[in-house]
């Protein structure tokens, strides 16, 4: 197993940006990497994924407004989140696309005026 540590979550206005950082424990090189988020009662959503080679796709909901990147040196998968709504209140996660993995605690995002 990777552990896996979200950071970079916290309380904003609706409108503006965070970025969350995730470090891996070990290699996510050749990895597809994906950023999800629970709401209380919910599934969890995948929000983001990006390929080893930086290829990104996105669910409707935020295309435009968040951008995944990784560093695979650091090991480290990021979520700039831009014009942030009320309804992008969650815990996001990271975690491998399609290689099962226990998860981290998350980052508890919460937009509100």
């Amino acid at each position: 197993q990777v552990q896996l540590v979200e950071s970079g979550g916290g309380l904003v206005q609706p409108g503006g940006s965070l970025r969350l950082s995730c470090v891996a424990s070990g290699s996510i090189f050749s990895y597809v990497m994906g950023w999800y988020r629970q709401t209380p009662g919910k599934q969890r959503e995948l929000v983001a994924s990006i390929l080893s080679g930086g290829t990104t796709t996105y669910t409707d909901s935020v295309k435009g407004r968040f951008v995944i990147s990784r560093d695979n040196a650091k090991n480290t998968v990021y979520l700039q989140m831009s014009s942030l709504k009320l309804e992008d209140t969650a815990v996001y996660y990271c975690n491998f696309r399609y290689r099962v993995n226990s998860w981290g605690q998350g980052a508890q995002v919460t937009v509100s005026s």
